[in-house]
């Protein structure tokens, strides 16, 4: 699994001109899904997640979690995430899981992120257009890829 994980003030998902979720101050969460991908992946990433210190404390040091501060979290699907960029302009989403693999892996990745955070992550629609605003607050931005433990 592949993670974009932006810390905002507001974020929020349209689809068809009407508002589907939204949420103040917490994470955008973009994630891609491959084939390769497992259970363990979304319990490690989902724990990683929530344990980010990416928060200021009273310094103005980074050293509270979204757990901390009580946050909310907006996850939305993002094939393109796995785009490869190697041979052409035209992106490959080759290793991007097609629908029968990747809808119930970004179910149980969003279950199971609502489970560590203690309360329902809100959502976008997989496979829908939509359009995504938000209020990047720093701006952070992390990248985490679940091949890439280490």
């Amino acid at each position: 699994m592949r993670t974009v994980i932006q810390r905002v003030q507001y974020a929020s998902v349209t689809i068809n001109g009407n508002i589907k979720s939204s949420i103040g101050t917490g994470m955008l969460i973009l994630v891609g899904i491959e084939d390769r991908d497992k259970k363990e992946d979304i319990e490690w990433l989902s724990k990683k997640i929530v344990s980010l210190r990416i928060y200021d404390d009273e310094n103005g040091v980074m050293n509270r979690s979204i757990l901390d501060i009580k946050g909310d979290i907006l996850v939305v699907s993002q094939f393109t995430l796995h785009a490869s960029t190697k041979k052409g302009n035209r992106p490959s989403y080759i290793r991007a899981s097609k629908p029968d693999f990747a809808v119930p892996m970004y179910e149980s990745f969003c279950k199971e992120l609502s489970s560590q955070l203690g309360k329902e992550v809100s959502t976008g629609e997989f496979g829908a257009d939509m359009k995504v605003e938000l209020l990047n607050d720093g701006p952070v931005t992390i990248l985490i890829d679940t091949q890439n433990k280490e």
